[in-house]
């Protein structure tokens, strides 16, 4: 635990103090992706959370959100975000938001990907890249090229994806998979799973947080948001990667002590992580 640190609120502070994120993503049947994400950002000391989804599922989000802001953005006919929403997303990402999360049940609709492959490359804000956003990428990994401020998220499945290896393989060798990524892209990636392997192309970290209980759906969207929030506080990439990997194990940890693995599902991390920063800030 000797690189977790966490700094003390300041007094004189304010919401813009820590950051506002902005988190794209939604379609039907995945509107809790985007929901997980926010609430955990939010709960990870995020100053302000936008939710960037399709216009006819906001009254939705409205209803399950209190705390978070939306933005309803143009869609396809099948209610997935479209080519039409890029420049108003460009627009918000560049003059209001401090980082992004894009890819929580944002579907791999063609329209989507349209809009995902026109509105990665306008982006000079750090981004983080999970879920369907994931398989979107895969498919057009020249973004990479000239977009360097990012953080993948991906399971074994979806580093499947954009390596074209076998899972099996994969699992084999998930330290030297992740840091041969990283480094041919620049990028960090927080490849999920047993003992979560993040690299940055150079440096290794092995967290060793967490808990079988967490193999439940939208763990990993509580992921996305958690080391979004720590991004847009200032914290580095490699940092927002480390400490939030950490902190969402822990987290895990404690819910899965308090109410055991089985029982454990997504919400659960969430409301762990007020004491998951605790401990932190108190062995800090």
């Amino acid at each position: 635990m000797e690189n977790i640190f966490l700094p003390e609120r300041k007094k004189d502070s304010h919401k813009g103090t820590y950051g506002h994120l902005f988190v794209i993503g939604g379609s039907p049947g995945l509107t809790g992706a985007v929901c997980l994400s926010c609430l955990a950002a939010l709960r990870t000391g995020c100053g302000m959370v936008t939710a960037g989804i399709p216009e006819s599922l906001n009254d939705i989000f409205e209803i399950k959100l209190t705390e978070v802001m939306t933005k309803p953005l143009p869609e396809s006919g099948r209610r997935t975000i479209s080519m039409l929403a890029v420049e108003k997303c460009v627009d918000f990402a560049t003059k209001v938001a401090d980082g992004i999360v894009i890819g929580p049940g944002i579907s791999t609709d063609f329209a989507t990907e349209e809009f995902f492959k026109n509105f990665l490359p306008q982006i000079d804000k750090p981004i983080v890249v999970d879920a369907d956003g994931l398989k979107l990428l895969a498919k057009n990994l020249k973004i990479l090229d000239k977009q360097k401020t990012i953080i993948l998220t991906p399971h074994p499945g979806e580093m499947s994806h954009l390596t074209k290896m076998p899972i099996s393989e994969i699992q084999k060798n998930r330290e030297k998979v992740a840091k041969d990524f990283a480094k041919k892209y620049g990028v960090v990636v927080v490849l999920k799973g047993y003992r979560t392997v993040i690299s940055d192309g150079e440096r290794i970290y092995i967290n060793l947080t967490g808990n079988p209980g967490m193999a439940t759906a939208g763990s990993g969207d509580v992921l996305s948001g958690i080391i979004g929030a720590l991004v847009v506080q200032g914290f580095s990439l490699w940092d927002s990667a480390v400490i939030g990997t950490f902190l969402h194990g822990l987290a895990g940890d404690l819910a899965a002590r308090k109410i055991g693995e089985y029982s454990l599902i997504a919400g659960d991390i969430i409301d762990f992580l007020p004491e998951a920063i605790r401990i932190i800030q108190k062995k800090s």
